[in-house]
């Protein structure tokens, strides 16, 4: 009833993350792919001086089935176990949150450039301190 892949959204903040499935680039968000069904699915999003966000997409047993049995019987059941249609993913959409991942210094042109972090990265090493003259 479902088919074999299902369409799954991914959206990001900031946007223009990469998008990788099972270690496979999909694009950037914000981005809808076309999944397999068979199989739960690894998601990576990433943006260069974000963190990355990782989740799970899982499959379990779609609602269509019982109708599956009723209208295409042992038959029917069987392809779309087969086939993967048998299952749905959850979530079916993707909102990832990136946070900033590093605070950054930048002295381009003689201009000084501070991006500022609620929580520094413990592995983070001092190289000094900013004083008021």
């Amino acid at each position: 009833m479902n088919g074999s892949t299902q369409n799954i959204g991914f959206s990001s903040a900031p946007t223009g993350a990469t998008i990788s499935v099972d270690n496979q680039a999909f694009g950037v968000t914000p981005a809808i792919v076309d999944l397999s069904r068979k199989n739960n699915h690894i998601v990576k999003i990433e943006l260069e001086n974000y963190q990355p966000f990782e989740a799970t997409i899982t499959r379990g047993v779609s609602g269509w089935v019982w109708g599956n049995i009723v209208f295409g019987g042992l038959i029917g059941l069987a392809v779309d176990a087969i086939s993967g249609g048998l299952y749905k993913l959850s979530p079916e959409q993707i909102e990832a949150q990136l946070a900033v991942s590093t605070a950054q210094v930048v002295n381009e042109d003689g201009s000084l450039f501070v991006v500022v972090v609620l929580e520094p990265n413990p592995n983070w090493e001092e190289i000094g301190i900013l004083t008021r003259e």
